[in-house]
């Protein structure tokens, strides 16, 4: 655990302190100085991104949500690319595998809309170890799978998995400056999906040919053993999680509000604070819409190649990865864009970008959906699966600005949208199992109506682009605080010149 860091102080408030050299113990703690450059007037966040540093507190904060992440999207798909073995196996129709792609994702939502207002009182550190040890407990027990319900009920469980997004992206919103939030939101966001590419590659493609060697060709008991290999990962990335990092760049909350320096915060009233906000329900179907369309993507694609194109499993899950792959550069680089386009436009350049990406995404589905030759659709899902991401970016560019009061509250009902889309997607391809093309088109059009929703955001202190002004807002953050007398009045940390209207908690 870290000490609270003594900083040199900026020469005028609001100017980044300079960074000094990394003078970190190999046990990760620090001599009293940040390896960053910092702004104490936005409580000592990172105004840079050293991607080669692990330094704590930010870097080390940055790089662990990432993998995090990475390893939970890894084992939340861990059994997507072995679905047709499972289905052979166990004797089920294509509407129950996606009956059971439904459930992986449904357990996610009521998470995510939790552990918003957990991190905003407790930090992203501790649930985020805690989440990976407890996922990969069913992880490691898929092989136990013996009929339809065994596998739902493994595969809801091993969706709060998916909920480790939220404290991804509260954890680098607590690290870095609001210059800079939306690339390094959208970095950790697309480093960890790429989990979705890659389980694809190393259990479909690796992993399982190895075991079926293992298990002279036995590919019962290959499927059934495998998945003990990502979840004895993950399990071993919580403990390291929670033993060696930080919850915020002073230290960790526990510690801060036992030495006064940070007050109790009401996850209840963090919660009610995002919920109120309309900003926050208009960012939620957007979110629907595009991660909610790649966790959909990492359910189909592999199934989609085998039938349409009848690939072997090795093959369709090898180009199945190309579209979680992308994530190595495409959401950074929706961040990127948005943070860009916000230092020329203000809000209205990232609401400018998530639309144009939303849009972009829409056409793309339409073209893939249409791809009768395998050449054309591996092209198209590579395209298509960039502005997918992109726009998964540029939502988190924009979700920090939405309710100072309450931003853990806001990213956790945001990235609930996500999975909420993936059932709503799934429900359609169910009910399409032989007419997946169809499935894709309705997808496509509800993507393609999200993008126009970006007329109606109006957040307030910014100008849309047909609502509100911008004005001259404090940056820094503020926290909802339980009054210990009325139990229900909500006050805030900030000083009285801070202070800004409660933003309607």
């Amino acid at each position: 655990m870290a000490t609270e860091p003594e900083v040199a102080k900026a020469d005028e408030p609001g100017e980044p302190v300079p960074a000094v050299e990394d003078t970190q113990d190999d046990d990760g703690d620090d001599d009293g100085q940040y390896a960053l450059a910092v702004d104490p007037e936005q409580d000592d966040k990172a105004t840079e991104l050293k991607l080669c540093s692990i330094a704590r507190p930010h870097m080390r904060a940055f790089h662990y949500s990432w993998w995090s992440f990475f390893i939970a999207f890894f084992i939340w798909f861990a059994i997507a690319p072995l679905l047709p073995l499972i289905k052979e196996d166990l004797n089920l129709s294509s509407q129950d595998i996606w009956t059971t792609n439904i459930c992986a994702v449904a357990f996610d939502i009521c998470m995510r809309f939790v552990f918003g207002a957990v991190c905003d009182k407790y930090g992203a550190r501790v649930p985020m170890g805690c989440v990976l040890m407890a996922a990969s407990i069913p992880t490691a027990c898929i092989g136990l799978v013996n009929s339809l319900t065994g596998l739902i009920f493994v595969r809801l469980f091993i969706g709060l998995a998916g909920s480790t997004f939220v404290m991804c992206q509260c954890w680098t919103t607590r690290m870095f400056t609001k210059e800079i939030v939306g690339m390094a939101n959208g970095l950790v966001g697309g480093w960890g999906n790429v989990g979705g590419g890659a389980t694809q590659l190393v259990m479909g493609t690796l992993l399982y040919p190895l075991f079926k060697v293992i298990w002279n060709g036995d590919t019962t008991m290959a499927w059934r053993t495998v998945t003990i290999v990502p979840a004895v990962v993950a399990f071993c990335t919580g403990i390291i999680v929670i033993r060696t990092s930080d919850d915020c760049p002073r230290g960790n909350y526990k510690e801060l509000k036992r030495s006064g320096e940070m007050p109790e915060v009401s996850a209840a009233a963090s919660f009610r604070g995002g919920a109120i906000d309309a900003n926050t329900w208009l960012l939620f179907i957007q979110y629907a819409c595009c991660f909610g369309v790649e966790l959909t993507v990492n359910n189909a694609a592999v199934s989609y190649f085998v039938k349409r194109f009848e690939l072997t499993i090795e093959s369709a899950s090898a180009i199945a990865s190309i579209f979680g792959f992308m994530n190595i550069f495409a959401r950074g680089l929706g961040g990127w864009s948005s943070d860009k386009a916000n230092a020329k436009m203000n809000m209205r350049g990232r609401i400018l970008v998530q639309a144009v990406l939303l849009i972009l995404e829409g056409v793309c589905i339409f073209i893939f959906a249409e791809m009768g030759n395998l050449a054309a659709s591996i092209v198209m899902l590579t395209v298509f699966s960039i502005f997918v991401q992109g726009a998964e970016g540029s939502t988190y560019g924009i979700v920090p600005y939405v309710n100072r009061v309450s931003p853990g509250a806001v990213a956790g009902i945001v990235g609930a949208g996500g999975p909420t889309g993936a059932v709503s997607f799934g429900l359609i391809f169910r009910q399409l199992p032989e007419d997946p093309e169809k499935a894709f088109r309705i997808m496509a059009g509800v993507v393609l109506a999200s993008g126009f929703l970006c007329l109606l955001f109006n957040i307030k202190g910014h100008r849309g682009l047909l609502f509100g002004k911008d004005t001259d807002f404090a940056t820094k953050l503020q926290i909802p605080v339980e009054n210990t007398e009325t139990g229900g009045v909500i006050e805030d940390n900030t000083n009285d010149e801070d202070k800004v209207p409660d933003e309607g908690v």
